[in-house]
C-alpha cells in the first residue's frame, strides 16, 4: 500500500494505512517488558540480519535452568553428564519441530555456527573429477568457500548469474541443473539473500534432487522470520545459526541433514567424540554414527539449554505470523519512502538494490545513498553518521561478493586482475581500487521482531537528513582505510 512519503506519518495514520498492523500490538508490550534496553538507550536496532536479539525473559529462563541443574561433559554415565546428553536431545528435537522435519529422515548436528556447518559439508562431500558444484552468484562467503574443496578434488564449478533485480533467471537455474553428473554433485543457494533479502524459490530443491543433485539450502537468514517446512521441501543440508533466529547463544549453530546424505559424507579426519574407537599404534579408527560422528570435541552442552528456550520464545511468545505481518507493514512503508525520496533537483536520495516491493523478500534492504550529483556517498560515512544518530545498521559487502559484483556491474577482467595483482593489496580499499569499485560496498537495514513504527520514523528522518548532500564538499579521508567484508 502506497502512503504519503514526504511527510511524517502518525501512528493513527499508519494504522489506517495498514490496519493489519493493529493485530501485532502484543509485540509492543513484549518490547516494553523484554527489550526495554532498546528504548532506554534510545537505540534504533536494524541489524537483525547480523544478529537477532534475546529477550530478557528468554535469558532469565536459561539462567534459572543453569542454576537449577548440574551439567557435566557428555559422553559419560554420571548424572550431570546424562543431564547434558538429555538437554542436547531436547535441543535436537526442538530444532526438528521448528523445521517440521521427520526425525527418521533428518538429523541435527551441532556446530559453532552456520559457517561451521557449511565447512563440514565442504570437507566431507565426496567431490571427485566429473562431479559438479553449482551455486548462485548470490551466496555467503561460507557457501562460496566450498568451491575450494570442490576444485581441489577436480570437480567442475558453475556460477549461476543474477539478473539486475538480484534474482536468478529460473531458466538459467534449470539449465545448470540439467548439466548434472552421475557422480556426486552439489547445488547450493540461499533461501534468503543475506545481502538483499531476496527469497529464492524453494521449488529449486525438488528440481535439483530429481536430477540427482544434493542440495545445500543456506537458511541462516531465512529462518529468522520465515518458516521452512522440511516435510515438503527436502534439501539435503540446511545450515543454521541459532543467534540469527533468537539472539543467544551466539556460539552455537547446527547442520540439519538428511540421513541418506550424511551417509555419503567422508570426513577427512577424526577427533574426540566422533569415533567409537581408534588406535594410535594400529593406525585405524571407527567413526561414530550421526549425529555424534560429526560433532568434534566437547559440544556446547550448557548453550544447548538456550536452544529449546529460544525456539519456544520466537514461536509462542512472539508469534511467527504476527512478526511477519508487522515486518511486512514496516518494510512497505520504508521502501515507499526510499523509492520516492528526492533531492531538491529531483534526483533520488537512495538507490535500493533488488526488488522494489515486499514480494518474495525478507525484511532486509540493501542500498546506497546518492548525493545531489548522483554520486554514491561513501557508505562508511553514512554508517558513522547513523551510529552518531543512535541507529545500528551495517555497511560493507556482507560477506557476499557475488551480489556486490552484480550491483556494481564489475568487469570480470578487473576481478581477475585484482586477484593476480602482486604484491597483493593489503587493505579492503586497495582491493576496491584494483577492482575499480565506485565504493566499498552498500548499506543494509534489516528489521526484526522488535522493530516498530518509531524505529522506522527515526530511520526515515535520518535518510531525509541526506537530502541535498554534496559529497564533493566533504573530506572523508579522516575515515581511514577500514577492512570491510
Amino acid at each position: 500500500m502506497t502512503v504519503e512519503t514526504q511527510q511524517e506519518i502518525s501512528p493513527a495514520e499508519f494504522s489506517r494505512a495498514y490496519p493489519e498492523y493493529l493485530a501485532t500490538g502484543h509485540l509492543d508490550r513484549i518490547r516494553r517488558d523484554d527489550f526495554a534496553r532498546l528504548d532506554d538507550h534510545d537505540l534504533v536496532y536494524v541489524d537483525y540480519a547480523g544478529s537477532g536479539l534475546p529477550g530478557r525473559s528468554q535469558v532469565a529462563a536459561f539462567q534459572r535452568l543453569l542454576c537449577q541443574e548440574t551439567l557435566g561433559n557428555p559422553h559419560s554415565e554420571n548424572a550431570p553428564s546424562r543431564r547434558s546428553s538429555e538437554a542436547m536431545r531436547r535441543a535436537r528435537r526442538a530444532t526438528l519441530r521448528f523445521l517440521n522435519a521427520d526425525p527418521d529422515e533428518y538429523s541435527v548436528i551441532f556446530t559453532a555456527n552456520a559457517t561451521g556447518a557449511l565447512r563440514l559439508v565442504g570437507e566431507a562431500f565426496p567431490f571427485r573429477p566429473g562431479s559438479r558444484f553449482a551455486l548462485l552468484q548470490d551466496n555467503h562467503n561460507s557457501v562460496l568457500g566450498i568451491r575450494e574443496y570442490a576444485a581441489a578434488r577436480g570437480a567442475t564449478l558453475e556460477m549461476i548469474p543474477l539478473r539486475p533485480d538480484l534474482r536468478a533467471d529460473p531458466a538459467a537455474v534449470i539449465e545448470a541443473l540439467d548439466r548434472g553428473s552421475t557422480l556426486p554433485s552439489l547445488f547450493a543457494y540461499p533461501a534468503q539473500s543475506n545481502f538483499s533479502g531476496v527469497q529464492h524459490p524453494l521449488g529449486w530443491i525438488h528440481e535439483a534432487r530429481s536430477r540427482g543433485w544434493r542440495v545445500v539450502l543456506d537458511a541462516a537468514a531465512y529462518a529468522a522470520v520465515s518458516d521452512l517446512d522440511l516435510s515438503s521441501d527436502k534439501p539435503d543440508f540446511v545450515p543454521l545459526s541459532y543467534y540469527k533466529i533468537f539472539g543467544w547463544p551466539t556460539g552455537l549453530g547446527c547442520l540439519v541433514a538428511r540421513n541418506d546424505a550424511l551417509a555419503e559424507l567422508r570426513r577427512p579426519w577424526f577427533s574426540g567424540g566422533t569415533v567409537l574407537a581408534s588406535s594410535a599404534l594400529g593406525g585405524w579408527h571407527a567413526p561414530a554414527a550421526a549425529p555424534e560422528g560429526f560433532e568434534d570435541g566437547t559440544p556446547d552442552f550448557t548453550g544447548v539449554l538456550g536452544v529449546t528456550i529460544g525456539l519456544d520464545y520466537v514461536r509462542e511468545s512472539l508469534g511467527r505470523d504476527a512478526v511477519r505481518t508487522r515486518l511486512g507493514c514496516l518494510m512497505d512503508r520504508l521502501l515507499d519512502v526510499m523509492r520516492t525520496l528526492r533531492h531538491g533537483n529531483g534526483l533520488p536520495v537512495c538507490t535500493v538494490y533488488g526488488p522494489a516491493d515486499t514480494k518474495d523478500r525478507g525484511a532486509t534492504i540493501a542500498f546506497n545513498l546518492l548525493d545531489t550529483d548522483g554520486v554514491l556517498v561513501d557508505e562508511r560515512a553514512v554508517e558513522t553518521s547513523a551510529a552518531h544518530s543512535g541507529i545500528a545498521l551495517r555497511a560493507g559487502c556482507f560477506c557476499n561478493p557475488g551480489v556486490g559484483e552484480t550491483i556494481f556491474a564489475l568487469d570480470p577482467e578487473d576481478l581477475l586482475r585484482a586477484g593476480r595483482q602482486r604484491p597483493a593489496p593489503a587493505t579492503a580499499d586497495e582491493y576496491r581500487r584494483a577492482m575499480r569499485l565506485p565504493t566499498g560496498g552498500a548499506l543494509r537495514i534489516s528489521l526484526g521482531p522488535m522493530s516498530n513504527l518509531r524505529d522506522i520514523s527515526r530511520l526515515i528522518r535520518f535518510l531525509k537528513s541526506w537530502r541535498d548532500y554534496r559529497a564533493a564538499d566533504d573530506d572523508l579521508s579522516r575515515l581511514g582505510e577500514r577492512a570491510r567484508c
